[in-house]
């Protein structure tokens, strides 16, 4: 139960927790030693004892890798058919981060996560609400990231971290190992989320946040295993934040929640997961198109946003999914996973378009109505046995992938004026270019996905060489809709096979040096009617699937309590555009003949050196450049939205003399970018700076934890990305408070 002092207040949770918070610490303040605490504990007083609060209260769900020194990061990840892999034993590189890093950062959604990862940065979706992820130079959009293994899932555009034990990042290409994905992103890397399973620690606990903005949120999460042995176990996350962002005339209402239910036997291992988001958004700010700018036009103050007042969104997801396991013998463990989504979107949303190079710019409007239903499942076995001196672990898998689309449209083509630094509320639109019905959305799109696996990993001389080679055959097929009448337009139905191939070389127990080949697929594109004033001449034909080819080589080192990894590789995928055929009529042919080269080196290092002294950073150096573009006008740029380096560089810190108190640092800085194809648009190189606080100690041996953390220290004015040939603006200055409390 709470201190004696916190019974009989009203009962708002963020209003309780902080002022429970706040009496307990000034009670932490009479306590002079742990042995005066311990002998006034039977009167009820705090106590103060050795609290680790940089370890992780729960320790990893029995399937998940063990969490690595420090608790930031996990010793490995689940690299989809292969299965949970440590991270010096395969020929990829890939992070996990923890639970612990989540809470310690109050990191609210996935993209507050992935911050902490140099080969990634952040844009917004195209005039919407959507977090985009530029992996390795290479987006990856939220619909395309996996739940335990499975895509389609997950809600779409925002994914909370209430329910979250694991954020899984895949670094390059991942047709093989995970199979193609619903949108066709993630072309330079995958993300993997884990769900929050009990323990055999029961957990009770109370979380509430509040922003320097007003923004409040609280957040329960319990955690249960009953039954002989613990074999069964429950829990469960609800959580709900609103208010206003620090953004202006920017509010965010969210509501959480997830059910996690599991059984785990000898043989046999069951999980349900079930969860439920809700996010509404008013007044949001998201992408600055280019329109006539022929340069990017300084960025406006961080708080500033140009968007309608009036644009709005509300996005709902709801989601179910299965999972078994079985274990065949000691060395063959089939399982199969199946799950269900539906999305229900309504949005009235804005979009500003830049008319010249001083910010002046037009605000138009669009309504649009989207429904979205998936299935999706996966099977598979794996299983280790030995021929001779050589051992072998065989994977085989069958994933596949049933989504619908409805939707309509309503556009505002004509816009009002506006500027981006002294915006100008503007009015709501008339909309004049309908698409399809509102009030019931026609099927727009179907799409369906399937694909085997088989891969065997060859260990030799005692396993200190690992070679793995595989194939995935994947069909993909993607049927289109009109607006209209509900006519199929457009159909695609193409198979392709994808291989892998990769080495560990293990020279010592704490190096492994790594190579691989590996793929990404996307769907072919599909040539529409027009673009750009042009009529295309082979509207509605469909391209074979997208190759994206990828190499890579480097070296890990493993030091037991820190680590670190250095590699370089090499990615190509091929690219889109139209071939001039007839200036006078405006007539063009849609082609597929470029490509785009990204080459990097990356470091990243990670663990706790020192007790007590945590690090997590990384940087990494890209080169890219276009080749075979239309009519060669493009030829050696840099490909849009691709900074020239990525820099992170995090401390997390117990300081001495003071029990229970830790300090925490990150730095990000972002190399500059090109926004256009001509490469006469550009970005500047940018940084930001984050830093937080916090203070864990306990009472009637119950943890409590209270955080403070200042995102964007210097309240910087800077453009993040011009991923997709547009802006996407740095967030401002924003401080959150946070206390946690076991109960």
């Amino acid at each position: 139960m709470l201190s004696p002092v916190c019974q009989g207040v009203p009962f708002r949770p963020t209003m309780l927790a902080l002022l429970c918070s706040l009496t307990l610490t000034a009670q932490a303040a009479t306590v002079t030693t742990s042995q005066d605490a311990t002998e006034q504990q039977g009167a009820g007083a705090l106590q103060l004892s050795d609290v680790n609060i940089s370890a992780q209260s729960l320790t990893a769900a029995p399937s998940l890798p063990a969490v690595y020194a420090g608790g930031q990061v996990a010793r490995g990840a689940q690299l989809g058919v292969l299965g949970n892999q440590d991270i010096m034993d395969t020929p990829f590189t890939s992070t996990a981060y923890t639970a612990q890093l989540i809470e310690n950062q109050q990191a609210e959604s996935i993209g507050d996560v992935l911050l902490n990862d140099s080969s990634v940065r952040q844009a917004s979706g195209y005039g919407n609400q959507a977090q985009v992820f530029m992996i390795r130079g290479l987006p990856l959009a939220t619909d395309d990231i996996s739940f335990n293994g499975l895509y389609g899932m997950l809600p779409r555009q925002i994914i909370s971290t209430d329910g979250i034990e694991r954020v899984e990042v895949f670094r390059g290409p991942s047709a093989f190992t995970n199979g193609i994905t619903p949108t066709g992103t993630g072309l330079g890397g995958s993300v993997n989320l884990q769900p929050k399973r009990a323990d055999d620690t029961p957990l009770r606990r109370l979380t509430t946040d509040i922003s320097n903005n007003g923004r409040i949120g609280e957040h329960l999460d319990i955690g249960q295993r009953f039954g002989e042995d613990n074999q069964f176990g429950a829990r469960v996350n609800i959580a709900q934040r609103s208010g206003n962002t620090g953004v202006d005339h920017e509010s965010q209402a969210e509501q959480v929640f997830t059910a996690g239910l599991d059984y785990r036997g000898d043989r046999l291992r069951l999980s349900a997961d079930l969860g439920y988001q809700k996010e509404d958004i008013d007044g949001g700010r998201n992408s600055v198109f280019l329109g006539s700018a022929t340069k990017a036009p300084k960025a406006p103050s961080s708080t500033t946003n140009a968007n309608a007042k009036w644009a709005n969104t509300t996005l709902e997801d709801t989601y179910g999914m299965l999972r078994g396991e079985y274990d065949l013998n000691d060395n063959w463990t089939a399982y199969a996973a199946g799950g269900y989504k539906h999305t229900r979107e309504n949005g009235r949303y804005s979009s500003v378009t830049l008319t010249d190079n001083v910010g002046d710019a037009t605000v138009s409007g669009s309504k649009i109505p989207h429904d979205e239903d998936n299935t999706s499942f996966s099977a598979g076995l794996n299983g280790k046995y030995q021929t001779g001196s050589i051992s072998h672990r065989l994977n085989l898998g069958m994933a596949d992938i049933w989504a619908q689309q409805r939707s309509a449209y309503d556009f505002d083509l004509v816009g009002a004026s506006t500027n981006l630094y002294q915006p100008v509320s503007t009015a709501k639109p008339d909309y004049n270019y309908p698409g399809g019905d509102m009030s019931d959305p026609g099927i727009i799109g179907k799409t369906f996905n399937r694909s085997l696996a088989a891969s065997d990993t060859l260990g030799l001389l005692d396993d200190k060489v690992l070679f793995t080679a595989g194939l995935r055959h994947q069909q993909l097929v993607v049927q289109g809709y009109s607006y209209a009448d509900g006519a199929k337009d457009a159909g695609y139905d193409k198979s392709i096979t994808t291989p892998v191939f990769g080495i560990v070389i293990k020279p010592w127990d704490h190096v492994s040096f790594y190579a691989n080949r590996i793929e990404g697929l996307a769907a072919g594109e599909t040539a529409g009617s027009s673009l750009a004033g042009y009529t295309y001449t082979n509207p509605n034909e469909t391209f074979a699937p997208a190759r994206t080819k990828q190499v890579e080589a480097g070296v890990k080192v493993d030091m037991g309590t820190y680590g670190a990894t250095l590699g370089v590789y090499r990615i190509e995928e091929p690219t889109g555009g139209y071939t001039e055929t007839d200036a006078v009529n405006k007539t063009a042919t849609f082609v597929v003949d470029g490509t785009q080269i990204n080459k990097g080196v990356e470091f990243n290092a990670f663990g706790e050196p020192v007790p007590g002294l945590r690090i997590l950073g990384g940087v990494t150096v890209m080169k890219t450049r276009v080749e075979d573009t239309q009519n060669g006008t493009d030829d050696g740029n840099r490909a849009i939205g691709v900074p020239t380096f990525q820099l992170n560089a995090g401390v997390d810190w117990d300081v001495p003399g003071l029990e229970g108190v830790s300090l925490n640092g990150r730095m990000l800085r972002t190399g500059g970018q090109y926004a256009d194809a001509d490469n006469t648009i550009s970005l500047p190189t940018w940084n930001r700076f984050d830093m937080g606080a916090r203070y864990g100690f306990k009472v009637d041996q119950r943890d409590v934890v209270l955080r403070a953390t200042v995102e964007n220290v210097f309240n910087k004015d800077y453009w993040a990305s011009a991923q997709g040939g547009y802006l996407t603006q740095g967030d401002p200055r924003v401080m959150k408070l946070s206390a946690s409390v076991d109960f």
